[in-house]
């Protein structure tokens, strides 16, 4: 039995809740799951349509977090079978025994912006003294284990295994339609999926867009997400008169989404750091380059893993809009989209859950 512990879990929506729901699709093909998560307004309808046995933890915020980790520890308690635990944040094992977590080969996922504190602080302390109870790191790219070595967490202990993808779905001609739509006959049709946090670089998109008006007449970007940021972007919208370039969605289907960026010509994220927040991967590059789109992304992170330079796509400093401008002119320079949307989509297979869940089986095992 495979014990997975996460704060984060579909239905719910966001990087890590695909990784974790991901992940736990792909071990469930060799052997049983139990995943320990918190309630979401729509779980009751997922869980039923999932072999996987879920455990969901209601109750206020600051208390469900201390009956999660004693449901965990009486369910190891009476299972002596389980193969590994794995969780998703080194939160999600601090209340954990130690000696419950070391009757079992237990995983901790780290994610960059999860564990980016000031070494010394009570927090970086916090990471180090979980992250230490783990018999496996799990960085999520190259930059992330640079970064936890930095932090000081033991790197004989850090393995990278990137994140997942589900393998492209066949798009409906109903959402083909709607996603035609949307982009009209616009060139170049340039699509972001992503929360609206600032790190992600939508107010530099949105600049962009302003300046590339006098060469793309016809230029077109949709940003699918929501967030924080979202009142912010939509003043930024008006005040660079983009309304009919710019269209801002969400809330809507998994079909439409995968509609919309197969339909693109670029998929664009220029992250950037802010503050301690900053881009550990970007699975999103990967899920577009799955349908043949090639990506922009910042090189503050880990988008270097999941772009390859020249050959999928291109690298930018997401801080500077001149780097950004001038990237999106070279990715269309030429045609060479049409080159990288070929070669990221066979980057892509790389990725296929079918492939990346053996990295864990053989630590496992």
């Amino acid at each position: 039995m495979f014990l997975m512990v996460t704060r984060n879990y579909p239905p719910d929506v966001g990087g890590m809740q695909m990784l974790m729901g991901g992940l736990s699709e792909s071990l469930l093909n060799h052997g049983p799951v139990k995943v320990f998560t918190y309630e979401h307004h729509d779980s009751q309808i997922y869980d039923k349509k999932t072999s996987i046995s879920i455990e969901r933890v209601k109750g206020i915020k600051l208390f469900r977090k201390y009956r999660k980790a004693n449901l965990i520890n009486n369910f190891i308690n009476a299972n002596p079978n389980i193969r590994a635990l794995l969780a998703d944040h080194w939160k999600s094992l601090e209340l954990i025994k130690t000696e419950n977590l070391k009757k079992i080969k237990t995983f901790c996922l780290l994610h960059s912006k999860e564990i980016n504190h000031e070494v010394g602080s009570i927090l970086n302390k916090r990471v180090i003294k979980s992250t230490n109870n783990a018999d496996y790191i799990i960085a999520n790219s190259n930059f992330t284990k640079e970064l936890a070595i930095k932090i000081g967490i033991n790197p004989k202990k850090i393995s990278v295994i990137f994140p997942g993808i589900t393998k492209p779905i066949q798009v409906e001609n109903i959402d083909k339609i709607k996603a035609e739509k949307v982009f009209g006959d616009s060139f170049p049709k340039i699509i972001t999926v992503s929360r609206l946090d600032k790190r992600k670089g939508h107010d530099k998109i949105l600049m962009s867009i302003k300046n590339l008006k006098t060469k793309f007449p016809k230029i077109k970007y949709v940003s699918v997400g929501f967030g924080k940021e979202e009142n912010n972007l939509l003043k930024l919208i008006k005040e660079l008169k983009l309304e009919k370039e710019v269209i801002f969605l969400k809330n809507i289907d998994f079909n439409f989404k995968v509609a919309l960026v197969s339909e693109s010509n670029l998929y664009l994220m220029p992250s950037r750091i802010e503050k301690k927040s900053v881009e550990g991967f970007g699975i999103s590059f990967i899920e577009a380059a799955s349908y043949g789109i090639g990506s922009i992304g910042g090189k503050d992170g880990g988008a270097s893993d999941a772009i390859k330079h020249k050959q999928t796509g291109l690298i930018c400093d997401g801080n500077d809009l001149s780097s950004i401008y001038e990237s999106i002119l070279k990715f269309f320079e030429n045609e060479n989209f049409l080159e990288y949307g070929k070669n990221a989509k066979e980057f892509s297979k790389n990725f296929y859950w079918d492939k990346i869940v053996k990295n864990y089986l053989k630590l496992i095992n």
